[in-house]
């Protein structure tokens, strides 16, 4: 698939069937996650790979709209130093993004789902991920076959371009 129709396709999959995705699959998720470029190239992440379906169910009450990484193959927290600093914190944040992005794109592309979801209860997170004091994880994605079927080449409805562009200055 071309990246424009990989971007254009790709949406939120919440449900998952029961297809185990492979293990050199995964792989290529987590790479093109680690090639996703970092402020300084400091590449501040890890990633913690879950596959067992009971963490994975635990895992579905890390947030209030979390529930979809239960039914997952698998899932990919991630996972960055808790840092003090504002400017770092939001530095990491829009790497992770970055990071986030490339992933469920070329999961996508292979015809896998992804869903991103947030981490409101960190200290859940922390056991159930293992990771130690001074590292957090604010941010999960689930990954599967999508459970209705859906595949890549049907484009997803978006506010109009010319309903968010504004050249030179925001006018409203």
């Amino acid at each position: 698939m071309k990246t424009w129709d990989t971007i254009a396709t790709q949406h939120a999959v919440r449900e998952f069937s029961d297809e185990p995705v492979k293990p050199k699959r995964i792989k290529r998720i987590l790479d093109a996650g680690r090639r996703a470029p970092s402020s300084n190239n400091e590449q501040r992440w890890a990633f913690v790979v879950i596959t067992d379906r009971a963490r994975l169910t635990e895992l579905g009450r890390v947030g209030m709209w979390s529930s979809h990484l239960a039914g997952a193959a698998f899932a990919v927290a991630l996972v960055t130093p808790d840092a003090d600093e504002h400017w770092v914190r939001e530095s990491i944040a829009f790497d992770l993004g970055q990071v986030v992005q490339n992933m469920m794109l070329e999961a996508w592309e292979m015809g896998i789902g992804s869903c991103h979801a947030s981490v409101y209860d960190p200290e859940l997170a922390q056991r159930l991920l293992g990771y130690p004091p001074g590292l957090r994880c604010d941010y999960l994605i689930s990954f599967g076959y999508p459970k209705d079927g859906a595949e890549p080449g049907k484009h997803v409805a978006r506010r109009p371009l010319a309903d968010l562009r504004h050249d030179e200055v925001y006018q409203a």
